[in-house]
C-alpha cells in the first residue's frame, strides 16, 4: 500500500515544535478530536429547532444529520493517503480551517439545501482531520502499553466531545438561535491552527507508486450510491421504486470495481490483504456494528426526550449526559481492562453490557422514568465504549506497521460509516414502525395522517392545525405510534449487538504487549528527534501469542 508507513517513516518536524513531547502531542490531536466529536452531536439536540425553522422534508432531515458523516466517511481513504504524501499535520491544519469555514455557513444557513452544503463541507474537513490524529498518534507511541494508554484517553475525550455537544447545543437553544451550535466550533479552530502548527510533528509515509485518486472517488461514489438507496427507504419511498433501486445498485457495482482495482494494482491505494487477518477483520466488523447502534440511537433518544416527554434541550443534553460520563470511564480504563481481559473478552462483554442496556430501555413509556433512563444509559455508554476502545486498538494493533496509516484510514472510515449508516437503518427500522399506525386515526383526513406518518414533530404541526378531538387524538396516536417504533428499533438494535458479541470471538485471546508483528523486529522514530532527523529506537524482539500467554 502506498504512503502508509510508520515504522520506516521519515519524521520531519519544524524547529518550532521538535521538542515537544508526545503527551502534549496527544493533547493536541485530543483537541482535534474534540472538534469534530462536538460537531457529531451537537446538532441532535437542536433538530427539532431545525424542523420548525427550516421545514426540511423528512428526506431533508435526514440529510441534514447523515450527510457529515457520510461525507466524512467516503473522504477518509482518500485524504489519510493525501496526507501521507503532502504531510499529515498539513492536511490536519487545512482540515482545521475548513471546519471553521463551513461552521460558519451552517450557522447562517436559510434553508435545507444550505445546511446539507455546510454539512458535507464539515465532512470534508473531519475527513481531513481524522486520519491525520491517528497517524501521528501511531507514530509517536510505537510502544503498544503506551498507545493503549493514549488511546484510552483519545477515545475519553471522544466522549467529553459526545457529552458536551448535546449540553452545549441545548444551553445555546435555550437563549440563541439553532445556528448557534455551530459557531462553537470556530473557537476550538482557532486555538488548534496556531497551536498544532507550533507543536505537531510532520510525517509523510513512503510515498511509493501513484497516488489512486480515481480509486478513491469511486468508493466514495459507490458508498454514497448505496446509502442513497437506504435513506429512500428510510423515508419510505417504495423499494421497487427507480430512484431507490437504481443508486443501490449502482453503488454496490462501484465498490465492486474498487475491490476489483484495488486487488489488481501494484501499489494500491487500499492493500486489502490486511482483511485476511481475521483480527483486522473482526475488529473492523465491530467497530461499524457498535456505531451504528450507538448514533442512532442517540439521535433516536434526543427525540424521544424532546418530543415524547417534553423536556427541553437543556435538559435533554443533561439526560444523556449520564451515557457519555459511562463512556469516558470506560476510555480511561479501557488500557488496563484490555490487559486484564485481553481484546476477546473486553468487546464481547462490552457488547452484552450494551445489549442488556438495550433490553433494559424498551421499558421506556409515555411517562418520564428517570431511574430506568439513567440505569440504561449508564450501561450504554460504558459498554458501548469498552466495546470501540478493544476493537479499534486491536485492529491498530494488528496492522503490519508498514500497513499502519492504512489501517488508521479503514478504522475511522468503519467507525463514520458504522455511524452514518446506523442514522439511516435505524431511521428506517423508526418509519416502518411508526408510520402504519397513523393511518387510521378517527376523525383524521387522510392527508393529515399522511404528513403525521413522516416525523413525530411533523404529526405535532399537523395536530395543531387540526386542533379539536382530531387534533388531541391524532398527537396521542403519534405519541404511541413513536414509542411503539422506538421498542421495535430497541429490539432490531440488540439483535445487531448480539451479533457483534458472537463476532468478537474470532479476536485474540490475549494482549500482545510489544508484538508489532510476529518474529520481526520493528524500528520506530523518536518522538523528541531534531528537526529534520528520523532517530529510532533499539529493534525488539517479539513475542508470539503462545510465548505471552505461558508467560501470563
Amino acid at each position: 500500500m502506498s504512503g502508509t508507513t510508520t515504522a520506516a517513516v521519515g519524521l520531519r518536524r519544524r524547529p518550532a515544535g521538535a521538542g515537544a513531547d508526545r503527551w502534549v502531542v496527544l493533547l493536541v490531536l485530543c483537541t482535534s478530536l474534540l472538534l469534530v466529536a462536538v460537531d457529531a452531536t451537537v446538532l441532535h439536540v437542536a433538530v427539532p429547532a431545525v424542523t420548525e425553522d427550516l421545514r426540511p422534508s423528512a428526506m431533508e432531515l435526514l440529510w441534514i444529520v447523515d450527510t457529515y458523516p457520510l461525507v466524512c466517511a467516503s473522504l477518509l481513504i482518500l485524504f489519510g493517503t493525501l496526507g501521507d504524501r503532502v504531510g499529515r499535520r498539513r492536511i490536519l491544519l487545512l482540515g482545521y480551517a475548513l471546519f471553521g469555514v463551513a461552521s460558519a455557513l451552517a450557522a447562517v444557513a436559510q434553508d435545507p439545501q444550505a445546511l446539507i452544503l455546510a454539512r458535507a463541507l464539515l465532512g470534508v474537513g473531519g475527513a481531513m482531520i481524522m486520519p491525520a490524529t491517528l497517524s501521528i498518534l501511531r507514530q509517536v507511541f510505537p510502544d503498544r502499553r503506551e498507545r493503549a494508554l493514549a488511546i484510552g484517553v483519545w477515545s475519553a475525550v471522544a466522549a467529553v466531545g459526545a457529552a458536551v455537544g448535546p449540553l452545549l447545543g441545548g444551553f445555546l437553544l435555550e437563549h440563541f438561535w439553532w445556528g448557534s451550535v455551530f459557531l462553537v466550533n470556530i473557537p476550538l479552530m482557532l486555538v488548534s491552527l496556531p497551536v498544532g502548527r507550533l507543536l505537531l510533528p510532520e510525517s509523510t509515509g513512503r510515498g511509493d507508486g501513484p497516488w489512486d485518486v480515481a480509486g478513491a472517488l469511486m468508493a466514495a461514489a459507490g458508498l454514497f450510491g448505496l446509502v442513497l438507496g437506504v435513506k429512500r427507504l428510510g423515508g419510505g419511498e417504495p423499494a421497487g421504486s427507480a430512484l431507490t433501486v437504481v443508486p443501490l445498485l449502482v453503488g454496490a457495482a462501484l465498490l465492486a470495481l474498487f475491490v476489483r482495482r484495488q486487488r489488481r494494482r501494484r501499489h494500491p491505494l487500499l492493500d486489502l490483504r490486511m482483511f485476511a487477518r481475521p483480527a483486522f477483520s473482526t475488529s473492523v466488523g465491530c467497530i461499524v456494528l457498535a456505531m451504528l447502534a450507538l448514533v442512532g440511537l442517540e439521535l433516536i433518544a434526543a427525540q424521544y426526550l424532546q418530543l415524547v416527554l417534553g423536556l427541553s434541550p437543556l435538559q435533554t443534553g443533561l439526560r444523556l449526559l449520564p451515557l457519555t460520563v459511562a463512556a469516558m470511564a470506560a476510555g480511561l480504563f479501557g488500557a488496563r481492562m484490555l490487559r486484564r481481559f485481553g481484546p476477546r473478552r473486553m468487546v464481547c462483554a462490552g457488547f452484552c453490557l450494551t445489549t442488556l442496556a438495550v433490553v433494559l430501555l424498551t421499558a421506556m413509556g409515555r411517562e418520564d422514568d428517570a431511574p430506568l433512563l439513567l440505569a440504561g444509559f449508564v450501561l450504554l455508554g460504558f459498554g458501548l465504549e469498552t466495546t470501540l476502545f478493544g476493537a479499534y486498538e486491536s485492529m491498530l494493533s494488528e496492522a503490519p506497521p508498514e500497513q499502519a496509516g492504512g489501517a488508521a484510514a479503514i478504522g475511522e472510515t468503519s467507525y463514520q460509516l458504522g455511524a452514518g449508516i446506523g442514522i439511516a437503518l435505524l431511521g428506517t427500522v423508526m418509519n416502518a414502525a411508526y408510520a402504519p399506525g397513523l393511518s387510521s386515526v378517527p376523525g383524521v383526513p387522510a392527508a393529515a395522517s399522511a404528513a403525521a406518518g413522516h416525523s413525530l414533530g411533523e404529526a405535532y404541526e399537523v395536530a395543531g392545525r387540526l386542533g379539536g378531538p382530531a387534533g388531541a387524538a391524532l398527537r396521542q396516536a403519534a405519541r404511541d405510534c413513536f414509542v411503539y417504533g422506538l421498542h421495535v428499533t430497541l429490539l432490531v438494535s440488540a439483535g445487531l449487538l448480539l451479533l457483534g458479541a458472537a463476532m468478537a470471538l474470532r479476536l485474540p485471546r490475549v494482549m500482545q504487549c510489544d508484538a508489532e508483528a510476529a518474529g520481526m523486529a520493528v524500528e520506530v522514530p523518536s518522538p523528541r528527534a531534531g528537526a529534520g532527523s528520523a532517530a529510532h529506537a533499539p529493534p525488539v524482539p517479539l513475542r508470539s501469542e503462545a510465548d505471552v500467554a505461558r508467560r501470563g
